[in-house]
């Protein structure tokens, strides 16, 4: 039957989301039980299309890479996949009527991942980083506020800018990985073989100020979705204050991580603080 197939895949989605990102997984968990399964589709289709151009390095990525986005296509025309992330990921799609320009934008800044290897443009960069993390931010806000037209796009600006604020986090905090084993530079007029505190510094306050725009949005989202993303925003805040703190040739050194005791304390601490309506 197709609807145990369709069971089977949302399984997988959410599989992948729990197997890769205990953070997000998190704060997956503390949105309405109504829409969890829908977030955990989103991921395993973003999920799945980085792996491709991060991790499988022993294989023709671009190869895979093409056939991925032929059956994520064929799938969205279809309404079906027997790739299990992608038929469920195409569930959600059609549920929430997502704009098709979404997708195409995350898909772009994914194939640039194949060869671009440095981004020295700002025109470059802020492309990128809406179409590998903004648009997933607006996808779930679809999510979030049900398809409602009008909600979306009152909310549309809070969303890209908690989206770019998360991926620029991820960014800072991969500094070693991607420049020393995926050959690679995001930040613009960088020059990571001379990474300075001011370049830190000024990485850290372009992020700030996304996440203060960001904060503003998470007060006007749904009950079903604003204790999940404030969760998100806590743990993402915090790394970037650890980020603050470290030294720049420490960045470059190393991978900065939260334990995960300490993303068990965040969640304490940003249940109280919702509830007692004391955000910070």
């Amino acid at each position: 039957m197709k609807e145990l197939f369709d069971i089977v895949s949302e399984k997988c989605s959410e599989k992948v989301t729990k197997s890769y990102s205990t953070s997000f997984s998190i704060a997956t968990k503390m949105l309405s039980s109504s829409i969890q399964q829908d977030i955990y589709n989103i991921y395993g289709f973003v999920r799945l299309s980085d792996e491709i151009v991060d991790s499988l390095h022993n294989y023709d990525k671009e190869l895979l890479f093409n056939r991925f986005e032929k059956d994520l296509n064929n799938s969205l025309k279809e309404k079906i996949s027997l790739n299990p992330i992608l038929n469920s990921f195409q569930h959600t799609f059609h549920k929430y009527n997502f704009d098709m320009e979404l997708v195409n934008s995350f898909m772009k800044s994914m194939r640039w991942d194949l060869h671009k290897k440095k981004y020295l443009t700002k025109s470059d960069y802020n492309e990128y980083i809406y179409g590998s993390a903004d648009v997933v931010g607006l996808m779930c806000l679809k999510v979030f506020v049900s398809g409602d037209k009008n909600k979306y796009e009152k909310l549309k600006k809070y969303a890209m800018s908690l989206g770019s604020a998360f991926q620029k986090v991820n960014f800072l905090r991969d500094v070693k990985d991607d420049f020393e084993n995926l050959n690679r530079s995001y930040f613009p007029k960088i020059d990571f073989f001379n990474f300075s505190e001011k370049d830190k510094n000024n990485i850290i306050l372009e992020i700030e100020k996304d996440f203060e725009n960001g904060l503003k949005g998470i007060f006007l989202l749904p009950n079903n979705s604003r204790f999940g993303v404030y969760t998100a925003y806590k743990y993402y805040f915090r790394l970037l204050k650890k980020l603050k703190r470290t030294p720049s040739e420490f960045i470059i050194s190393t991978r900065i991580r939260i334990p995960n005791y300490v993303k068990m304390g965040l969640l304490a601490e940003s249940y109280f603080k919702y509830h007692f309506n004391t955000y910070k």
